[in-house]
């Protein structure tokens, strides 16, 4: 058996330290892709009309677990011309849908509050739908700190 020098042990280190970062970031990658994927398959590969979604999150989530979510969207209401469906998406779960809300003219406005959870700071975005076919999007940063720290 070799002996390690402490040159051979620290190279070791950085290496594998430096593999798991690109571990991580493939993973972050992937989840971004998915929900890229997911966002294209609700659209139809239609490019969503960035605005008209407002949406209110917390920039800073000490807990992830029970984030609060609310949006609206500005848009009419009418029975011509409404919002019929509105996704909303995590960039960094590992399972980026969140919520399908569906809404119709007697709903009276398209807007919803919820909580949800988040696995990492990330973005969420917002995508609707309407009964003419276009489709609108709005997207927000949440920050999710671990025991209270920054992250």
């Amino acid at each position: 058996m070799r002996d390690m020098t402490r040159r051979a042990a620290l190279m070791l280190g950085a290496s594998g330290a430096a593999l798991t970062l690109v571990g991580w970031n493939d993973g972050a990658s992937a989840a971004v892709k998915e929900a890229a994927e997911q966002i294209a398959k609700f659209t139809g590969g239609k490019e969503p009309a960035k605005g008209k979604i407002s949406i209110e999150l917390p920039e800073i989530a000490e807990n992830g677990n029970t984030v609060p979510l609310s949006f609206s969207v500005d848009a009419p209401m009418t029975a011509d011309n409404y919002v019929t469906d509105v996704m909303v998406v995590s960039e960094g779960n590992p399972n980026p849908g969140v919520a399908t809300f569906h809404f119709t003219p007697l709903s009276g406005r398209a807007e919803a509050a919820t909580r949800i959870r988040l696995a990492a700071t990330q973005n969420i975005v917002v995508v609707a739908k309407t009964s003419k076919g276009e489709f609108l999007t709005g997207q927000k940063l949440v920050k999710v700190t671990i025991g209270g720290c920054g992250g």
